[in-house]
This record gives C-alpha cells, structure tokens and sequence, in this order.
C-alpha cells in the first residue's frame, strides 16, 4: 500500500513492497527520512529541493515525488 507524504510544494509517494532497504534516502538526509520515528517521513525536515534531489536517488523506485497542484479552481464569470 502507497503512503503519501507532503508538503505545499511537493508529495512524496512511499511503496514500502518495493522498497530495498539501501538505506540511501535515511543516510543522505535523516533530517527528513528518519526510520526509528513514526511517521518516518517528516516533509518539514528540509527544504523542498534537497527532499526532490535524495528522493531521486532511490535505486528501487519506492520513493518517487510529484509537484502538488495549486491550481484552483474558479467561479466563472458571470
């Protein structure tokens, strides 16, 4: 089951039956990505950019991340 974690910038989406245990994301930035605290992820931690770039190293793919839409829709016209 994915998990989702998020900020206003970003969602980092968690596939735990994926995940490999390389323990990279943890020693890169522990910070953020701390697995003896519950929730393990905390999006505060950091800034947006450093999150992005060690969620990019995960060598399984059970980290990935997606910008949130702040779109919103609008009443039209009248």
């Amino acid at each position: 089951m994915e998990k989702h974690y998020s900020n206003d910038d970003i969602t980092i989406v968690w596939k735990p039956d994926v995940c490999i245990h390389s323990t990279l994301c943890w020693r890169g930035l522990l910070q953020v990505f701390d697995p003896r605290k519950h929730p393990w992820i905390d999006m505060d931690g950091a800034d947006t950019e450093a999150i992005i770039a060690q969620v990019e190293q995960c060598p399984s793919g059970a980290l990935s991340w997606h910008r949130n839409d702040k779109t919103e829709e609008q009443e039209p016209s009248k």
